[in-house]
């Protein structure tokens, strides 16, 4: 019989908002699991666990990506952002304030993975079309139904600079 090579806990250091964070836990564990019990980032909700839902969603090195299925070995070194590293209550980021000025939200639990994949598109993409933007979201689910409402938020904030 052999013998399951037994892993180690690791100490990382990511770069997340802008600001170094050292955190250790074993290579594989879930960055959104390191956001959330770590770093005390609420903004990517756990959803599926699978990568499906897109409720996670964080943008690391200026690519939406899901955050419960990427590991925290694969991140050392990369530019991660996360919700609360784009704007705030006080000062909203633009696809924040169209959000809020569409009412795009209904429950809001899907609203980090719209916002943050939104945010993605427009970075490489400031002007992306109608079709551009339902293909980009087709992957975030929300059950809500507010989805003209999310698509109005980012053409609204496609019409702004970023």
């Amino acid at each position: 019989m052999s013998e399951q090579p037994v892993m180690a806990q690791k100490t990382v250091t990511l770069n997340v908002n802008g600001q170094a964070a050292s955190v250790t836990a074993m290579p594989d564990t879930p960055l959104l699991l390191i956001f959330r019990n770590d770093l005390a980032l609420n903004g990517p909700k756990y959803g599926c666990g699978l990568g499906e839902c897109g409720a996670c969603t964080v943008i690391i090195d200026g690519v939406a990506a899901r955050a419960c299925v990427f590991p925290l070995a694969g991140a050392e070194g990369r530019e991660i952002t996360t919700l609360e590293g784009i704007g705030s209550r006080a000062c909203p980021h633009p696809v924040q304030q169209a959000f809020i000025d569409e009412q795009a939200a209904q429950c809001g639990y899907c609203m980090n993975g719209m916002i943050m994949t939104a945010k993605a598109l427009l970075d490489r993409n400031p002007h992306p079309s109608e079709s551009e933007i339902r293909n980009e979201l087709s992957a975030n689910l929300c059950r809500c139904g507010t989805h003209i409402e999310i698509l109005r938020a980012v053409m609204r904030a496609a019409r702004h600079p970023l």
